[in-house]
């Protein structure tokens, strides 16, 4: 807490200010002590007026022994609380201090009725029915993924998974790994995760929206699909539909093609891997907007500790996965990392490519029950599609400040990333600039490694290989023509 010239910062998810105790109304400040166990925990503040002035108690013992006595008769279970006396300048305050709870949800109780709330920003909420869900399970320490549904699994079939696991891994599926995935329980049912990984996925709430709208706005639609599969398929799906509607320029170097996409591939692939969405939410799904700017996605569920994303560093976001048992299969098929660093990723991804610019970083917002993520288009200005000359000027400017890639593979392979100078002999093609012939050209094998590379740096040969299609051996020979 911190204090400056007699006020308290601003009410916040963590924070709640009363300027006195309320005994006759004692829902108005009980339902925002469930909220804080029922998520991440928070402070009461009393003696404190809602813009913040310390204004003081005028019996904080009193009020603190009737505080915990409402609390032990209307609470159920009841949550660990701390009554913290604080004096400032001759006045005393009271600290209520509520921990995140483990046995959720936390009820206020009343005239027969249980009512659970969260925290929503600066406001204690009453759960819906899947906050509600998410909340019992929280406090069986089960996640929805990982229930078990009364569906066989011998009526099932596992056939994408497993020739993924073989593309994206290069080892032998054995149908062992089902049950240690935790897609199928110990006597053959399957689990609600297993049931979005079979071929035939019939999950309602399993399902993408992809439209490209004309212009900037939801106006027109140019296209527009729905796809129900099972979440490989759906994630193929999503990325084809992306990659159909988005374009890549390029500008000629002396001895190979620099790629300038308007997205990058990676960092999409990122913000699409269906496994943080609410699947709880029967009639949710997923949304992927294409405009001529912009791909915004949007996904069922918000942050699951109830604080808002935009309001966070998201280079200090904790790992905290709603659906671990999605996120553990995807991580084996090596589609994305352990650690959950995707918010990071992204952004990482998209600054690394030539033609970034600042303020052109992935957004991300969330709302009461939904997580927008926005990729913005790199090869856009406020006028339009932005010129060739204009973009290989900056993408010359940006390489002789920043050297393309610093971590990436192109700079170990000893690629020449000069620019060639825009403004000398030279004539503009579509999106491609061209100048004198090289001495010696790339291949077309050595051409899609480069390729890979700028669009994700952190590559590795296997990866190569297997999106090429070339043998391991072959990416490296062709990586040392590279060089």
């Amino acid at each position: 807490m911190q204090i400056h010239n007699n006020t308290l910062i601003v009410e916040c998810t963590a924070y709640d200010f009363k300027e006195m105790l309320e005994r006759k109304k004692v829902k108005s400040w009980l339902k925002s002590v469930s909220a804080f166990a029922n998520t991440d925990g928070g402070s009461l503040f009393y003696g404190v007026s809602d813009e913040g002035e310390i204004v003081g108690l005028e019996n904080a013992q009193a009020d603190a022994d009737f505080i915990s006595e409402m609390i032990k008769a209307r609470l159920d279970p009841v949550p660990e609380v701390q009554l913290i006396p604080i004096k400032h300048e001759g006045r005393t305050l009271l600290e209520v201090k509520v921990k995140s709870g483990v046995l959720t949800p936390y009820y206020y109780y009343q005239d027969g009725t249980h009512t659970a709330f969260i925290r929503i920003g600066n406001e204690s909420v009453e759960c819906n029915a899947q906050q509600l869900l998410s909340l019992v399970l929280k406090g069986t320490h089960m996640t929805w993924d990982s229930l078990p549904t009364q569906v066989d699994a011998n009526k099932h079939s596992f056939v994408i998974l497993a020739n993924t696991f073989r593309e994206q891994t290069h080892q032998e599926w054995n149908d062992k790994y089902l049950e240690s995935f935790g897609l199928v329980t110990s006597d053959s049912k399957l689990t609600n995760a297993g049931l979005l990984f079979v071929d035939n996925c019939t999950v309602f709430q399993s399902r993408i929206f992809c439209t490209r709208w004309t212009g900037l706005y939801k106006d027109n639609a140019i296209s527009s699909i729905e796809h129900r599969a099972n979440l490989i398929l759906l994630l193929k799906y999503g990325m084809d539909f992306i990659k159909n509607y988005s374009m890549s320029g390029w500008v000629k170097m002396p001895n190979y093609r620099l790629n300038l996409p308007d997205y990058s591939d990676r960092a999409i692939f990122e913000g699409l891997v269906l496994i943080h969405r609410d699947y709880t939410v029967m009639g949710g799904e997923v949304h992927i907007d294409i405009y001529d700017d912009r791909v915004e996605l949007v996904s069922p569920g918000a942050m699951l500790d109830g604080t808002q994303i935009q309001d966070r560093d998201i280079y200090k976001v904790p790992s905290m996965r709603r659906n671990p048992v999605i996120a553990d299969t995807f991580t084996q098929l090596d589609y994305m990392e352990k650690r959950g660093s995707g918010l990071r990723k992204m952004r990482e991804l998209t600054e690394k490519l030539p033609n970034f610019l600042p303020g052109k970083e992935p957004q991300y917002q969330t709302e009461a029950t939904s997580f927008y993520t926005t990729f913005y288009n790199l090869n856009w200005g406020e006028n339009g599609r932005i010129p060739v000359e204009e973009v290989a000027n900056r993408v010359n400017s940006t390489l002789e400040k920043y050297p393309v890639n610093k971590e990436s593979s192109v700079e170990k392979f000893g690629v020449n990333t000069k620019m060639f100078d825009a403004n000398g002999e030279s004539s503009v093609e579509k999106f491609g600039v061209k100048e004198e012939k090289a001495s010696k050209r790339v291949s077309r094998t050595g051409q899609k490694i480069i390729d890979l590379v700028i669009s994700d740096p952190s590559i590795t040969a296997e990866a190569m290989s297997a999106r090429i299609g070339v043998s391991k051996r072959a990416v490296e020979k062709n990586i040392k023509k590279v060089v």
